[in-house]
């Protein structure tokens, strides 16, 4: 799936903060949005999910909105939800289902054994989830996102509250998924550096202005600064 962001404003109740962002998300990109506090990121990562409308401009996907997968910034309730692993990486099938069903068909039981595969947590899949440590708890998460859509991913600062190791393993375990599986990854954070590190390409946003373009040219401009 690919994302063109055309002529886009940003905002809240109509009032906009951040006018005419212009970027493309290829399939198989992975792409970081940085920047300062207030300057837009969630607010640009919920208006591309859907969860709020656009000042104006336009959103265009090569396929549906429902085939996104959307992790957003952690809770405290979402911290302390008293169910098991595997029942909340299954949640992400149902967010595909018109109708509820009491049962999983096969495909979807394939997805989501290849979720748990692909982020590693075969062996806490029974575990209560507000038992994980916040790592594991991101790893839950990410893998439902997965299961939500196979091929495209929406993070918002995934990393927050992490420790340094556990941060790493969860930049290295994005990356191992964005290569060898050719998911396409938009992802808000602060972490400029692991940005740089794991990232094809950088949208920044600032006051009034941004930057878009791929990992070397954003790299190119930090050096003529």
């Amino acid at each position: 799936m690919e994302l063109k962001v055309s002529d886009l404003s940003i905002g809240y109740n109509g009032i906009s903060i951040l006018d005419d962002i212009n970027f493309y998300v290829e399939s198989g990109s992975y792409l970081c949005i940085v920047g300062e506090n207030g300057t837009g990121k969630s607010t640009l990562l919920k208006t591309i999910s859907n969860l709020q409308k656009p000042v104006y401009g336009e959103i265009c996907f090569s396929s549906s909105r429902n085939e996104i997968g959307y992790l957003p910034q952690q809770t405290a309730v979402q911290h302390d939800f008293p169910a098991a692993v595997k029942e909340i990486i299954a949640m992400g099938a149902l967010s595909k289902s018109k109708w509820y069903k009491p049962f999983y068909s096969k495909q979807q039981k394939e997805l989501i054994s290849w979720a748990i595969d692909r982020t590693n947590i075969a062996a806490i899949k029974d575990k209560c989830f507000r038992e994980l440590s916040g790592g594991q708890q991101r790893r839950v998460l990410l893998a439902r996102a997965l299961v939500a859509a196979r091929n495209f991913i929406i993070l918002d600062e995934p990393t927050a509250g992490l420790d340094p190791e556990a941060t790493k393993d969860f930049y290295e375990l994005l990356e191992k998924i964005n290569r060898d599986e050719n998911v396409t990854i938009v992802m808000v954070t602060h972490d400029i550096e692991n940005a740089i590190k794991y990232s094809t390409h950088i949208l920044h946003l600032q006051s009034n202005d941004y930057f878009f373009g791929t990992l070397d040219e954003y790299i190119q401009t930090r050096k003529n600064k």
